[in-house]
């Protein structure tokens, strides 16, 4: 049902949805069009969607309220949210912007049904702000995995029967330590300090990918890098933005901005690439008048993903030759969102004796999505076949990737699709070549 609230943060404009001129460019680029072939199911479909729907109607809750038909929420629903199309426009259209505000009016006037409703609100609006949700959950899923009771589930067929078949096989392996006991540390540079930075771990990454945390630490402090962890940090808001919990995300901005002191270093570096297109555009989720505005343009000034940030201070850790031969996937929003291609690039080839081979249509999204791959399971399996198919293609043993829930989907579709294929960040590659010292 409609609440009271009005959406918070900038709204779109007349000109904002008019700056598409239809060319088609995007087309070609669009995930979910390469599939279905559907002009509705395009970024250019969408946007005339929206246009109609949002510029015909007042937004204003004191005018009565929009009717969000089943067909339009689809056709919404079903966008990955990647943002290919923005590096394809040549008018300079914000797609993202426009699809999380039309996300936003969803979330507040569609009415899904009870059960996911709820369980929405409990997602976006509790269980990510709160690590010790996210730690109970973890410990809940290790023991499925670990008691044996994931091999039952597998091996009598009740995950087919429930219909969590495809999603369990997309579920993260638990991580036997938690990266959380590491909030508030600090860690020195080895050798002459250059700078100092903080490192912002994410949320459920901490359950799932300390390893990659660990490799990143360290990958930075070889290179000279004082490490802070700041301790209040919570979840950068990147999933509750991009599904329309936009309150949620300006909450969860809050805290992060009065977590990291801008003052005492000299960036903020994450590993994920959705987290970092969230983190540099904090100022998206506050009007200019409103008194967060103009500290988080400052800390998106700061942010840094550790690819860029590495490109160019320059390694100075030695590096040794990692003799096989690899190929990287383009993590959408780095790609698309930060506009960041060569930097990791630069890295893999500074590895010795590394042989990198470019992956076919690299910037075509894997399916993962934040949360689509739960939302939108068979897309999500459609577009992870056709990335596998290509990622085969080029004979690397590993892929290489700059964000976990890329990370994820690489992992199950090597699994799915028997590549027998390793799959890392570039971080945990550039890890594995430091030199022992």
């Amino acid at each position: 049902m409609p609440t009271s609230v009005p959406i918070p943060g900038p709204v779109p404009v007349y000109e904002d949805y008019t700056r598409c001129v239809h060319c088609g460019l995007c087309l070609n680029a669009c995930p979910t069009y390469r599939l279905w072939n559907l002009e509705a199911d395009s970024p250019r479909g969408r946007i005339h969607q929206m246009f109609h729907v949002f510029q015909s109607q007042p937004a204003s809750l004191a005018q009565p309220e929009i009717q969000l038909s089943d067909t339009f929420v689809d056709h919404i629903d079903k966008c990955l949210d990647c943002r290919a199309c923005e590096t394809a426009c040549p008018s300079g259209v914000e797609y993202g912007k426009l699809v999380e505000h039309a996300r936003a009016r969803i979330a507040r006037d569609y009415p899904r049904s009870w059960f996911a409703r709820a369980a929405r609100d409990y997602f976006f609006r509790e269980f990510l702000s709160a690590p010790h949700h996210i730690e109970d959950a973890a410990r809940v899923l290790r023991l499925y995995q670990r008691s044996g009771l994931q091999t039952i589930a597998r091996g009598i067929g009740i995950l087919n029967l429930l219909g969590f078949a495809e999603r369990e096989h997309l579920l993260p392996r638990i991580d036997d330590e938690f990266f959380f006991t590491h909030l508030g540390e600090t860690f020195p540079a080895i050798g002459t300090r250059r700078t100092r930075v903080a490192f912002f771990i994410g949320c459920i990454a901490n359950v799932t990918f300390s390893d990659l945390n660990e490799a990143t630490v360290r990958v930075l402090t070889a290179n000279g890098c004082e490490v802070i962890i700041p301790k209040e940090q919570t979840c950068c808001g990147a999933l509750s933005a991009h599904s329309g919990y936009r309150e949620a995300a300006r909450d969860l901005a809050r805290k992060n901005l009065s977590a990291f002191s801008l003052n005492e270093f000299d960036a903020i570096i994450t590993n994920a690439a959705g987290c970092g297109s969230t983190l540099k555009e904090y100022d998206h989720l506050f009007s200019s008048d409103e008194p967060e505005f103009a500290h988080a343009q400052a800390f998106a000034a700061k942010t840094r993903d550790v690819t860029e940030f590495l490109a160019a201070l320059g390694l100075t850790a030695k590096l040794h030759p990692l003799r096989h031969r690899v190929t990287y996937q383009d993590s959408c929003h780095l790609l698309h969102g930060q506009k960041i291609r060569e930097a990791p690039r630069t890295l893999l080839r500074a590895i010795p004796n590394l042989d990198f081979v470019e992956l076919p249509y690299s910037e075509i999204c894997c399916g993962s999505a934040g949360i689509y791959n739960v939302t939108q399971t068979e897309t999500s399996i459609q577009l992870l076949a056709e990335k596998m198919r290509h990622a085969q293609s080029t004979g690397a043993q590993t892929i290489v990737t700059a964000n976990p829930g890329c990370l994820l989907q690489l992992r199950a579709g090597a699994a799915l699709h028997h590549t027998n294929q390793n799959v890392l960040h570039v971080a945990e590659l550039v890890d594995r070549a430091l030199a022992p010292s």
